[in-house]
């Protein structure tokens, strides 16, 4: 364990398995492929190692693809109407619409009907657009809304080109959202440069970041490539700190979405978001939140000990644990261990220095000393030039 730089106590160790998520704190000191976390337990004969293996709390999609038969395709003055029926009754909460056109900006409405005889709408005004230029290739051509069953639907694209429609898919998607620490505060510093905003975003702590969302406040439309960096190292010049980037990611701004954007888990402290702007105003960005998956750690306990969740050494390599490979073994209701504080670990004939003088009158004598001492020299020296 002196190998390591800090420790951590794990408190209420009473079953074969447990699981631990893992502090914010670690973050400041484990390397960033987390390869150097390790769980001790220490016995009046022994130390043991614990395996475990390490999980993130994503979030768990399920699509359902309805099947449908397309029942006409028409138009007229007022738009193109495509009309479906599902095969069977279910509930529906998305359309993908492929579209062979590009560059549109198109208004959509969309019902669902009994028997095609009274028709409730669904959506209305709602907006489907493609854009490829030089600087963006986006499209947003998805229909979401809330749970519906009908046994018919009915699109309406008011536009006064053709769409070609190459294809259509009708699911039903369930999403149960991820767990995520809300990262504290961080400091924006936003410059504007070459038609593009910068937005340095300063993180309180080095934390593991897997999500970003930005606060604009606009009321016009937008579509802007973001490109999202984090920072690698940096190095002492006369002129101060220059810091290296290297880019994480690649996005789309869109007014026509929330602007939550997902990325690969980065232990980092410090972001830089490009937006190009182009020939546009800058975006208004009011705040930038941060967020990361939670981190656990699923452990084997078989003996009573003393634990510890140690972290902090470089260089370390990955553990190799059999566990990994019989996690389908592992039961289902696993209790989370209680942690205690972080502490630093002494390392192995360390000497720990105190102050010189833990008592602040023998410093002061010592000053008096040294006072006394030159002002003796000094009127020796006074009567030998006289």
């Amino acid at each position: 364990m002196n190998t390591y730089s800090k420790k951590v106590a794990l408190n209420g160790v009473s079953d074969q398995w447990h699981k631990i998520i893992l502090p914010n704190e670690c973050f400041q000191m484990v390397k960033p492929d987390l390869s150097d976390i390790r769980i001790y337990g220490i016995t009046q004969n022994d130390t043991i190692e614990v395996p475990y293996f390490l999980s993130l709390s994503k979030e768990i999609r399920s699509n359902t693809t309805i099947p449908f038969n397309l029942l006409n395709s028409v138009y007229d003055r007022k738009g193109d109407y495509f009309t479906y029926e599902l095969d069977a009754l279910e509930t529906i909460n998305e359309i993908q619409l492929n579209f062979a056109n590009i560059n549109f900006n198109w208004t959509v409405s969309l019902e669902g009907s009994q028997d095609q005889q009274e028709w409730f709408n669904i959506l209305r005004d709602y907006r489907i657009l493609s854009i490829v230029n030089e600087q963006t290739d986006y499209s947003y051509t998805n229909l979401k809304f809330k749970n519906s069953k009908f046994p018919y639907y009915r699109i309406t694209i008011d536009t006064s080109e053709k769409p070609i429609l190459k294809s259509a898919t009708i699911l039903k998607r369930a999403i149960q959202d991820p767990e995520y620490h809300t990262y504290p505060e961080n400091k924006l510093e936003i410059q504007e440069e070459n038609k593009n905003t910068i937005i340095h975003v300063d993180l309180k702590n080095k934390y593991a970041v897997s999500l970003l969302k930005l606060a604009i406040d606009n009321s016009v439309d937008y579509y802007r490539p973001l490109t999202i960096q984090y920072l690698v190292d940096s190095t002492k010049t006369d002129k101060g700190f220059h810091y290296n980037y290297r880019t994480l990611a690649k996005r789309t701004l869109s007014s026509m979405e929330a602007n939550i954007i997902n990325i690969p888990s980065t232990l980092t402290q410090k972001f830089r978001l490009i937006i190009a702007n182009n020939d546009n105003q800058p975006l208004e960005i009011k705040e930038v939140v941060t967020k990361g998956y939670i981190h656990t750690l699923t452990a084997r306990f078989t003996k009573p000990a003393s634990y510890y969740l140690v972290y902090g050494k470089s260089p370390d390599r990955y553990p190799i644990y059999d566990i990994t490979n019989i996690k389908n073994n592992i039961p289902q209701n696993i209790s989370v261990l209680t942690l205690g504080n972080e502490q630093q670990i002494a390392k192995k004939g360390q000497i720990v220095s105190g102050p010189l003088f833990k008592n602040k009158a023998w410093l002061w004598a010592i000053i008096t000393i040294i006072i006394m001492a030159l002002g003796f020299f000094t009127v020796q020296m006074m009567r030998k030039k006289i």
